[in-house]
């Protein structure tokens, strides 16, 4: 029997209800299953933050390293700025594991009412390829006269052509896996940045020589929020950077439902070092303990994470029974409609596997 060692990060708010919905998921599949996911509880988190100072010990990363991968609730509180959070525990396990392709599927699911009129279900079923450990995020910058009248702010997005190449390069494999329309979007604005977006743009254009079975086309990020609404069923595979993407996904979790179904993977594709599994819903302070909390995303990247781990066929199985209940439609969160408590939805999905 395999066994999977898999670090368990709950984090803030909601985060700690749907990882132990998610949880509840993976240990009643491992009953029938040949493989074992064993887990590790770490307490990080903005808790940690108000007794320690920091969001994660100094030998965090050390610690992170003999996992086969990390399961992530969501972080953040309200008395904490994002950029604390963001840079105490986020970014560095993102980089330090070198996590540069962050997956972010978007599914129209039977059962789902979208606020885009028309659509059928799958109308909508595209995956976002976000650069994850350079570009906008790359924190690199400082200021100058901080808090004087002629204080300076100076952020630098870092644009490196082996970050933009092996994304690009990843995004294109992605879409002849998925074998759906076999199509890349790329998302830039070099008619405004003209250094950082040009070499992505001439990246792409290097990059889909090697690839003509894909259709590509490229679009501006405005041009691509616009058509997210617009015409979302011409989107397969869309590959952005940091900030783009960013943006792209939350976009996409809305018209397809709910940032409840908001699941995603931060991947190092060469699996030399643990990636990490995460939903994009954050952690919702104001619906913390009220039992209303949507763990299907946490249990959606769940699936990712099944996936990624080479147990593809339990993945899908995974999401087949999130599927089934959302299409069902008689046990659902307030954010998709319905009245049911978090337990009696994990429940649901439990009994449909």
């Amino acid at each position: 029997m395999k066994d999977y060692k898999i670090a368990v990060i709950p984090g803030d708010g909601i985060g700690i209800e749907v990882v132990d919905s998610a949880i509840k998921v993976l240990k009643h599949l491992c009953k029938k299953k040949d493989f074992n996911l064993n887990f590790t509880n770490f307490d990080w988190s903005s808790e940690y933050y108000f007794k320690n100072g920091i969001m994660m010990p100094n030998d965090g990363i050390k610690q992170l390293e003999e996992f086969d991968g990390i399961f992530l609730g969501a972080v953040g509180h309200p008395d904490i700025q994002d950029h604390i959070t963001l840079n105490g525990l986020l970014l560095p396990i993102r980089r330090a594991f070198d996590q540069y392709a962050c997956v972010r599927p978007s599914v129209l699911y039977p059962g789902v009412e979208t606020p885009i009129k028309g659509l059928k279900p799958y109308d909508v079923d595209f995956i976002v390829v976000r650069e994850n450990t350079e570009g906008e995020y790359a924190n690199v910058g400082g200021f100058q006269y901080e808090n004087f009248p002629e204080e300076v702010a100076i952020q630098s997005a870092i644009f490196t052509r082996k970050g933009c190449e092996r994304v690009i390069r990843y995004a294109f494999e992605l879409a002849i896996k998925r074998n759906k329309k076999n199509h890349v979007t790329s998302i830039t604005k070099s008619n405004a940045q003209g250094y950082s977006m040009t070499l992505w743009d001439r990246c792409f254009e290097d990059i889909k020589k090697e690839y003509p079975q894909i259709s590509t086309n490229s679009l501006l990020i405005d041009a691509a929020c616009m058509d997210f609404i617009r015409k979302p069923k011409d989107f397969d595979v869309v590959v952005a950077s940091n900030l783009f993407g960013d943006i792209l996904t939350d976009i996409g979790a809305i018209i397809t439902g709910s940032m409840g179904l908001a699941s995603s993977g931060n991947i190092d594709p060469s699996k030399n070092k643990p990636s990490m599994f995460e939903p994009t819903h954050g952690s919702a302070p104001d619906i913390v303990g009220k039992e209303i909390s949507n763990p299907m995303a946490q249990i959606l990247t769940a699936g990712i994470m099944l996936t990624h781990l080479g147990e593809e066929s339990t993945g899908m199985e995974l999401e087949n029974a999130v599927k089934k209940v959302i299409e069902l439609g008689e046990t659902l969160t307030p954010d998709l409609g319905g009245n049911s408590k978090t337990n009696e939805v994990t429940e649901a999905i439990i009994s449909n596997l």
